[in-house]
């Protein structure tokens, strides 16, 4: 039984997790928008949300926890605090959005989606959703 285990090891040692989380917290947070698995998405939607609860609000203390939260990527935290944060600072929560896509990945047909945030900035002409999978 799974009773109190929320974590999803997504056959990954921790370390592995970790970073994983970080780089798909980070390419979020640059980007607005990525595709991945639905899994990862669902995974790392509560790690996401509370990255962008610390940036509503610019204290050291919040910047500093978000530094050692994303593994000291001082462009994405940047952002964060500058462009994500102001975005959402009356939004009580909910910052994320996980939309499926009909197409499964073609090398193992695992289900596949778009991770973004609920209020985008518009997009410039030509660019594409971008692919965070290894």
């Amino acid at each position: 039984m799974r009773h109190r285990v929320k974590t999803r090891k997504l056959s990954r040692t921790g370390a592995h997790r970790r970073a994983l989380a970080r780089n798909l917290a980070a390419a979020l947070i640059e980007h607005e928008r990525i595709e991945t698995t639905l899994v990862k998405a669902k995974a790392h939607r509560p790690f996401v949300e509370k990255l962008v609860s610390l940036g509503r609000e610019k204290t050291l203390h919040n910047y500093r926890r978000a530094l050692a939260l994303l593994g000291n990527n001082e462009k994405a935290v940047a952002r964060l605090f500058n462009v994500i944060g102001p975005r959402f600072r009356d939004r009580p929560g909910g910052y994320t959005r996980i939309l499926k896509l009909a197409t499964p990945r073609l090398g193992d047909k695992a289900p596949r989606a778009i991770f973004e945030f609920v209020e985008r900035s518009p997009e410039p002409p030509g660019e594409q959703v971008r692919d965070t999978e290894d």
